[in-house]
């Protein structure tokens, strides 16, 4: 049943593809990502950016 409604979306995406203008907002989205993370990947990302990691609950066992 999924593979049917992609079907259906691929076949109404295929009629009324989306404009060149959104297809570019779309790839530049996915390219500003790819470079955050490739700069904090690499250590290039400043440590005044980063926020601290939550460490969670710990529990102490009796």
């Amino acid at each position: 049943m999924n593979n049917l409604i992609w079907l259906i979306r691929a076949s109404r995406w295929a009629r009324n593809p989306p404009s060149a203008r959104m297809v570019k907002l779309v790839l530049g989205i996915i390219a500003l990502g790819l470079l955050l993370a490739g700069l904090e990947h690499f250590g290039l990302w400043p440590d005044w950016a980063t926020t601290e990691r939550p460490q969670g609950l710990r529990l102490q066992r009796p």
